[in-house]
C-alpha cells in the first residue's frame, strides 16, 4: 500500500468518524427535545390509557401544555371517567378553561353520586363560577349570615302591635348544580331571605308571639320557595339573634295624635277669626243702622213743622209731646243712677 492509498484510506476513516460524530450530536438534541414527549407517552401507556406520541408533540405544537393534557386524563381514567377524551380536555383549555378544576370538580361529584356530565361542568366552568366550590358546597353545605355578621346590621320588622324587632338569620344552603348556570348568586338569597322575615315579623299579632317562638319565622319563610330560580337550594333557616327594637306604633300614634291638634287648632283659629270677622260685620252694620236712626230723627222737625203748617198738630200737642218727652228723660235718669248706685 503506497502512501496515496494510506492517505485516501485514514481520510476516509476520519470523515466516517466525523459523520458519525454529527450523526450521534443530532440524535442526542432530537432524543433530548422529543425525550419529555416520550415520558409522557410512556406514563399514559403504563397507566392503562395509551395516547399517541405525535398527538402529544402536536399538543405542544398547539401550545397546550401536554403534560397537563396527560396529567388530566390519567387521573380521569383511574377514577373510573373514561369517556372524557384527551379531545375534551384539549377543547376545553382552548376554550381558557381550568382544567385542573374541572377533573377534579368531576371525580368529587362521580364520588359523592351527583350527577355532573362534562359539557355542564365545562359549561360551569367558563361561565366564570367555581365548579369546585359548587361542587363541595353540594357535598358539605355551608352556611350564609343574613345579613352578614361582621356588618353589625340587623333584619328590622315590625309586628302588629307597633313594636320593631331585630333579627340575624344563619341560612344553610348547598349548591343547586342543575341551575348554577343563569341562577342568582347567595345576594339574591340574601335579599329574599331579609324580606320573608320581614313578612314574617308582619304578620305577627304581636312582637311576643315572635318571641316565643321564633320558629315561625323559619317556618314562615321557608313556606314561600326563596331559592327559586337560584343556585342554591336552602335546607334550613335557623333565627341566631332577635331583639326588641323602638315602639314604632307608639311613635306614629304620638306624631298622628300631634298632627291632629294641629289641625284641631287651625280648625279653631279659623273659627276665631270667622266670629272676629262676624263681629266686625254686626258693629258695621249697628253703626249703619244709628246713622239711619240719626237721619230719621234729623227728619222730626221738619216733620213738625210741616204739621204745624198743615194744622194738623197744634201748639198743645205740642206741649204736651215735650212733658212726655222731659217725664220719660227724668225717669230714665233716675233708674240709671239707681242701677249705679247698686252695682257699687
Amino acid at each position: 500500500m503506497n502512501t496515496a492509498q494510506f492517505l485516501a484510506q485514514n481520510t476516509f476513516t476520519f470523515g466516517l468518524y466525523i459523520l458519525l460524530f454529527i450523526l450521534v450530536i443530532i440524535a442526542i438534541i432530537i432524543l433530548s427535545m422529543v425525550g419529555r414527549y416520550v415520558t409522557l407517552w410512556f406514563r399514559a401507556f403504563v397507566s392503562g390509557t395509551p395516547i399517541p406520541l405525535f398527538n402529544i408533540i402536536g399538543m405542544s405544537l398547539r401550545k397546550i401544555p401536554p403534560k397537563l393534557i396527560v396529567d388530566s386524563r390519567i387521573t380521569l381514567y383511574k377514577a373510573g371517567l373514561k369517556i372524557i377524551t384527551v379531545a375534551d380536555l384539549e377543547t376545553h383549555y382552548l376554550a381558557s378553561g381550568n382544567i385542573i378544576s374541572v377533573v377534579r370538580a368531576m371525580i368529587a361529584a362521580d364520588k359523592a353520586n351527583i350527577p355532573l356530565g362534562w359539557r355542564q361542568a365545562t359549561a360551569i366552568d367558563l361561565a366564570g363560577r367555581d365548579i369546585l366550590d359548587a361542587v363541595k358546597t353540594s357535598v358539605n353545605p355551608k352556611v350564609i349570615d343574613c345579613p352578614d355578621a361582621r356588618s353589625g346590621d340587623y333584619v328590622t320588622g315590625v309586628a302588629k302591635d307597633g313594636v320593631q324587632l331585630k333579627c340575624r338569620a344563619r341560612v344553610t344552603v348547598r349548591t343547586n348544580i342543575q341551575q348554577l348556570v343563569g341562577g342568582a348568586t347567595e345576594d339574591t338569597v340574601i335579599a329574599r331571605v331579609g324580606e320573608g322575615i320581614v313578612n314574617a315579623i308582619g304578620e305577627a299579632e304581636t312582637h311576643s308571639d315572635v318571641l316565643a317562638s321564633p320558629q315561625r319565622i323559619s317556618k314562615l319563610v321557608l313556606a314561600r320557595g326563596l331559592d327559586a330560580q337560584t343556585a342554591f337550594e336552602i335546607l334550613s333557616i335557623d333565627i341566631a339573634d332577635i331583639a326588641i327594637g323602638e315602639n314604632i306604633g307608639a311613635r306614629l300614634r304620638a306624631d298622628k295624635a300631634e298632627s291632629d291638634k294641629r289641625i284641631a287648632q287651625a280648625r279653631a283659629e279659623e273659627r276665631r277669626a270667622m266670629a272676629v270677622a262676624m263681629e266686625q260685620e254686626n258693629t258695621a252694620k249697628v253703626t249703619d243702622m244709628r246713622s239711619k236712626v240719626v237721619e230719621a230723627e234729623a227728619l222730626i222737625p221738619t216733620a213738625i213743622a210741616e204739621a204745624f203748617r198743615s194744622g194738623h198738630l197744634g201748639i198743645m200737642d205740642y206741649y204736651r209731646m215735650r212733658n212726655v218727652q222731659s217725664d220719660t228723660n227724668m225717669r230714665d235718669s233716675i233708674s240709671k243712677e239707681k242701677r249705679e248706685t247698686e252695682e257699687d
